[in-house]
Parts: C-alpha cells; sequence; structure tokens
C-alpha cells in the first residue's frame, strides 16, 4: 500500500513551496545550449569583485584542515567580530548563512501558539521559517513597498513573540533611517523579539542609517543579524551571524546545529574582516552600477524602487515574466519576484559596468520583442 508521506509531515510543512533560489548559470547553459561563460548573472544579489585575495589566501591556508572537523564555537571569527563591533563574543552566535540564524531564532522563540509579524514584500525566508515551525505569520501591508513600521508595531498582541524586520529591504531596496528605527523599537514590549536583518548594510553609507549593533544597550530584545554573503563577497562559504544580549545569544547556541560552519568559511570570513580595501571597492562598484541602471531605467521610461542594497526592483509591465524569459535567451539572469506579490518587477543585482551594460542592451531588445519600449512600458 502506497503511504502518503507528505500526509505524515507537521502541518506547517505540508503546505510549504520550497524557496525558489536565483538560476544557476550551469542550469542556463544546460537548458538552452549556451555557453556559461557568455552568461551574465545578475539575480542572487551577489558581489560582482569576486572573493578577496585575502579571503582567498586564508582558504588555501586552510585547506590542509579539510580532515578535521572545524572549531565549533568559532572562537577567531567571533574574536573578530567582538573586537569589531566592541561587544563580547558571549553575544554572538554564527551560523551557515544568515537564514540560519534566522531559522533557529524562530524555533527558539516561537511555535504553534505565537504570532510573527514581517512586512508584506519582505524576505521570503520570514514567512518560511515562521510556517515550518507552525506558528501563524502576520504580513503587515507595505508603505510605498517597504516596511510600515507604524503598522507592525500596531499589530502585536499578547501572542507575538518575534518580528522580522530588514534594513535594508530584499527585494524592494527600500530602508529605514535610524530615528525610524529607533521609534519603532520603543514600542514594542520587552518580551517581543525584534530581529533586525541588516545583511544589506555594509551599503549603507551616512550618519543618517541605524546601526542595530549602537543600539543593543538600549534595547535587550533586539537581534541583530548580518551576513558575509553580501558586500563581503563569501556567498558560497555561507557565513552568517547574530549579535544580542548574552542571554538571548545563549538561547541561540543551545539549539545552533555543531560545526554549522565551515573551517574555510571561518577562516576566509575572518580574514576578510580587516580588507577593509576590498568592502571599499566594493561600495564604490556598487554605487556606481546603481546609477547605470538607474539611468537606463528612466531613459526607457521604466518604473523601479530607489535601493539601498546591492539590487534594484524594475518595473517592466504585466509581461515581466516573458520578458524574463527572453532576457534569459540573451544569456542574462536576473529574479523574477512575482512569489513577493510583484508580478511586474524583475529584481537585478548590480554586476560589473561591463555586466551591466550586457543586461541593459538585452533588455531592451527584450522589451521591443515584447511589443513594449519605452513609451508602451
Amino acid at each position: 500500500m502506497a503511504i502518503d508521506y507528505q500526509s505524515l509531515a507537521v502541518k506547517g510543512v505540508q503546505a510549504l513551496s520550497p524557496y525558489q533560489p536565483g538560476k544557476p548559470i550551469d542550469e542556463l547553459a544546460r537548458e538552452l545550449g549556451l555557453n556559461p561563460a557568455e552568461i551574465v548573472k545578475l539575480a542572487s544579489n551577489e558581489n560582482p569583485l569576486g572573493p578577496s585575495d585575502t579571503a582567498l589566501a586564508a582558504v588555501r591556508e586552510a585547506l590542509p584542515e579539510l580532515c578535521l572537523y572545524p572549531d565549533g564555537n568559532g572562537f577567531d571569527l567571533k574574536q573578530a567580530l567582538a573586537a569589531r563591533f566592541d561587544v563580547g563574543m558571549d553575544q554572538i552566535t554564527l551560523g551557515n548563512g544568515s537564514n540560519d540564524v534566522l531559522e533557529v531564532i524562530a524555533r527558539c522563540f516561537a511555535d504553534r501558539d505565537s504570532e510573527v509579524i514581517f512586512s508584506q514584500y519582505a524576505f521570503a525566508v520570514y514567512p518560511l521559517v515562521t510556517q515550518a515551525i507552525g506558528a501563524r505569520g502576520v504580513s503587515v501591508p507595505a508603505k510605498e513597498w517597504g516596511h510600515d513600521l507604524d503598522a507592525m508595531a500596531a499589530a502585536v498582541n499578547d501572542c507575538t513573540r518575534l518580528i522580522f524586520v530588514a534594513n535594508p529591504n530584499n527585494p524592494t531596496g527600500t530602508v529605514h533611517e535610524a530615528g525610524a528605527i529607533e521609534a519603532f523599537l520603543e514600542k514594542i514590549p520587552a518580551h517581543v523579539l525584534v530581529v533586525l536583518d541588516e545583511a544589506y548594510c555594509e551599503y549603507l553609507q551616512g550618519d543618517q542609517y541605524p546601526d542595530g549593533v549602537e543600539l543593543l544597550s538600549r534595547f535587550p530584545n533586539l537581534i541583530v543579524c548580518r551576513t558575509f554573503s553580501k558586500a563581503w563577497g563569501l556567498a558560497a562559504l555561507r557565513v552568517g551571524y547574530a549579535i544580542c544580549s548574552p542571554a538571548i545569544a545563549d538561547i541561540l547556541n543551545r539549539v545552533r546545529q555543531p560545526f554549522n560552519v565551515d573551517t574555510l568559511a571561518l577562516a576566509a570570513a575572518t580574514a576578510v574582516l580587516d580588507d577593509e580595501d576590498y568592502l571599499e571597492r566594493s561600495r564604490a562598484v556598487n554605487a556606481a552600477g546603481l546609477q547605470q541602471l538607474e539611468q537606463a531605467f528612466d531613459r526607457l521610461g521604466l518604473g523601479y524602487i530607489p535601493s539601498a542594497g546591492n539590487f534594484v526592483a524594475v518595473d517592466v509591465g504585466e509581461r515581466a515574466q516573458e520578458i524574463y524569459q527572453s532576457l534569459l535567451a540573451h544569456g542574462v539572469i536576473v529574479r523574477p519576484v512575482a512569489g513577493y506579490g510583484m508580478p511586474d518587477h524583475l529584481r537585478v543585482s548590480v554586476g560589473l559596468p561591463e555586466e551591466n551594460a550586457r543586461f541593459i542592451e538585452a533588455l531592451e531588445q527584450s522589451l521591443k520583442s515584447a511589443g513594449q519600449g519605452a513609451a508602451g512600458v
């Protein structure tokens, strides 16, 4: 007798759809018979500079240790993070990417009797982990594509245990300034944990933007999550971390899987934290790339959401899926975001100048073939 294994899964998991990452270069090459070397991938918000020489050197030095388990406590990386942010090592939780940390937080502090608040158009992992653990997700309608912080604070009730706030937000690129974040935190009861997801914070420049770590002393219910996958250029190695109060970190580290960050990742992340030149180049390339893309969208008459990240969501109209497929045929991978409730938008990661130019050329051709053109969008 055949067994319906889906019915055996917990209810939250039964209704889940797998997270859809950006299409890999090799997959597109296989599907369309394209040369992988000629494909431009602007789909996953990766650093177009590639990894820093400092990180590569650290990985090479660590290779002889592949037969050994990694340091389960990540001592060297925690020490480097503690020194950089002036926090205690007992305030840090390491993860296999920041997604891992987000899931650990949800598993520690929410259950079937809990509510978890996040914004419409926010990062897909928030509702995913909420549903997986059986908690009730509360999606608060966005305001101008970004978090409506006042409405999110008003949604808190006796069942609320967690609030996820992405700043900047993926996939919209919207951001709140320091005053707005602080005013929001002041409204949240002390027993409700706020997860401030700052995966793209390194791209923010200027005193008007919040530094979540600096807010920890005032808001003990705050958890700040960051990653090495974006500006630091280590997406393949999967290193993320949370900084919070020692009491909360103690709980997170009870659930965190042992050896969840591997030896090469620990070595590269520890080394790259000292590579300020690489970080500044990443910021400069990103700022120039955003300007290049936005100028092209203006010229083509396309609306877009101004972004504080290393990507931009552009409105290409109701034929977005057709244009996405046309871009693939041109060897350019971007990210459709219909799954976020944004069917008319495509999210485009910032690439090197020549990669951005290749995308812009392919976009123009795709718009024309879709019968839109600048005037028809």
